[in-house]
């Protein structure tokens, strides 16, 4: 380990040969001393800095993706004459269009992230989502426009600057943070997903509530004042976005991309000492910059790198973990108001007609959906928050897969007996409610925060997108089985079926934690599985000009 003595670098591991120090030693110590200055950091304002600038990014992408599972209620009484749900294949297309960009935004900006940088790249991806948003709400139709479709294009957009949020916001957490509170820092950023949701239900409430006297009085085959609410739902979405936006772009770069991308030691060095003392960062462009040698990112390097054994089973780990958990996450979390009316949870009563049966319905949704989240969702997430950090990450994540595979079987195989009579459908709800506590106390968490802490830096946002874009893949999936499972043997059968489905997924889920590593209380440089000592070989060499 590297440490400071003053204006001098030393390290337990004493000089190479003899005490002859080969070129690049000096560089090597100074990259391992600046490591161990952020690693061993006490919490500071700069820390909780990042945690509400990356959270706040969190709770948008929560509420703009769960708001339409009430909104696309909305939607069903203004563009299906009054019905209350869209038809199957638009209900399908505006709740997949979301996971689908979600799925390429990871791709995407994992990848810029690694190519050009963090800092460049954080913010682009909220600009992104805070238009797709926008765009929804301004959503029209015309004899050769469909507005669904229209809305599906936007969500889409919408999707791709979410899915840029995820490696960027778990990188940047995750390389700023200090060992010992890594795990609650990430965890704290990626907990705003869940009041983002429950906002959104929030929000969606006290929109219902605003408009009660003008939807029972509307047009029950046009819903004029509901065509209205749905907007304002989804455009609220953009307010944190705006926000925060200032806050991402001003974010610094983190010292580890600087050291081991950039190949910046000197500047990062300094990084370190500005961010951890004040708070701030500067860079000097007249400063001299001291390229080193160090690990390339390639595409002969990337194959090298992943072509071992120990670091692939650690990306199928994280992988298919996030594809398996996505699939019931996601199943659930955007069909949850499907699912409350299957079990009969809050339908309006039969003799309720027009605008009061409309309002009734809207008002059960948003208090379904406020219920799950205070119930499961939230203290989930901050279950996890206290025992991330001393019991771990590998643990939770395969208790919160047993649970659920145990929970998934009870609601699936005894699901006909649990909605038979209305305290056998309180029972469900409970069982539901302890499915969304153990998404969070579980794998939905985990399976954010490992990614970001297992790859070297050079590919850490790329490897967590190929892990976030498999979830999203699962999540498409879910919506599509969904879609099609819906109306076989009516409509409420398929949800029986849907619950033993996701509790084989989450069987599968317990094996696939078995390939990664634990990660509690270890440097990211350790957990690289690359050998840190001689990691700089020296000063760069320099580029021969071509003869003339």
């Amino acid at each position: 380990m590297a440490t400071y003595q003053g204006d001098k670098v030393s390290t337990s591991s004493g000089s190479a040969e003899g005490g002859k120090r080969l070129p690049g030693y000096t560089l090597d110590e100074k990259r391992r001393a600046a490591l161990a200055e952020v690693d061993s950091a006490k919490f500071s304002w700069f820390h909780l800095k990042v945690c509400i600038v990356a959270g706040v990014g969190f709770f948008t992408d929560a509420y703009d993706i769960f708001a339409i599972n009430i909104a696309s209620t909305m939607l069903g009484y203004v563009y299906q004459h009054g019905a209350g749900a869209l038809a199957t294949n638009q209900d399908l297309g505006v709740k997949v269009a979301t996971p689908i960009g979600n799925l390429v935004g990871q791709l995407l900006f994992g990848w810029l992230a690694d190519l050009v940088g963090r800092k460049k790249m954080y913010g682009i991806e909220l600009m992104i989502m805070i238009v797709g948003t926008f765009g929804q709400t301004l959503a029209g139709e015309a004899h050769a426009v469909n507005i669904i479709a229209v809305i599906i294009v936007w969500r889409f957009i919408m999707g791709v600057g979410i899915g840029g949020d995820y490696p960027l916001s778990s990188v940047i957490s995750s390389e700023f943070a200090s060992t010992h509170i890594r795990g609650r820092l990430m965890t704290a950023v990626f907990a705003n997903q869940g009041w983002g949701q429950l906002a959104a239900a929030i929000v969606a409430m006290v929109i219902v509530a605003a408009y009660k006297s003008s939807i029972i009085h509307d047009d029950p085959t046009v819903f004029p004042h509901i065509d209205q609410m749905w907007r304002l739902l989804i455009g609220l979405g953009c307010v944190p976005g705006v926000i925060a936006l200032y806050f991402r772009l001003t974010i610094p770069e983190t010292p580890r991309f600087t050291m081991d991308v950039e190949r910046n030691v000197q500047q990062a060095s300094q990084d370190v000492d500005n961010f951890l003392t004040s708070g701030t960062y500067y860079v000097d462009p007249d400063a001299s910059i001291e390229r080193v040698q160090a690990p390339k990112a390639t595409k002969r390097d990337f194959f090298a790198y992943f072509g071992k054994w120990e670091n692939m089973k650690i990306l199928i780990g994280t992988s298919y973990s996030w594809f398996a958990l996505d699939i019931a996450f996601y199943g659930l979390g955007l069909n949850s108001s499907i699912i409350l009316q299957a079990i009969g949870f809050g339908t309006p009563d039969k003799s309720l007609t027009g605008g009061l049966k409309a309002y009734t319905n809207l008002k059960n949704v948003c208090v379904g959906n406020i219920i799950l989240s205070v119930a499961g969702l939230i203290p989930g997430y901050w279950a996890t928050f206290l025992l991330i950090d001393s019991w771990g990450r590998k643990p939770i994540q395969l208790m919160g897969f047993a649970v659920l595979t145990i929970l998934f079987c009870c609601m699936g195989f005894g699901y006909d007996k649990l909605i038979a009579t209305p305290p056998a459908q309180k029972a469900f709800v409970f069982l539901y409610c302890l499915t969304n506590f153990f998404q969070n106390f579980g794998p939905n968490t985990t399976t954010f925060i490992i990614p970001g802490e297992v790859f070297p830096t050079r590919y850490r946002s790329t490897a967590h997108g190929i892990s976030a874009a498999s979830g999203k893949f699962g999540a498409v999936v879910a919506q599509v089985g969904f879609a099609r499972l819906k109306n076989i043997n009516g409509n409420n059968a398929f949800v029986g079926h849907i619950m033993e489905i996701f509790a084989f997924f989450m069987l599968t889920g317990v094996f696939s934690t078995l390939l990664l590593p634990e990660t509690k209380q270890r440097t990211l440089e350790d957990l690289s599985n690359e050998n840190q000592e001689g990691f700089i070989k020296g000063p760069a060499e320099p580029k021969q000009s071509p003869r003339a």
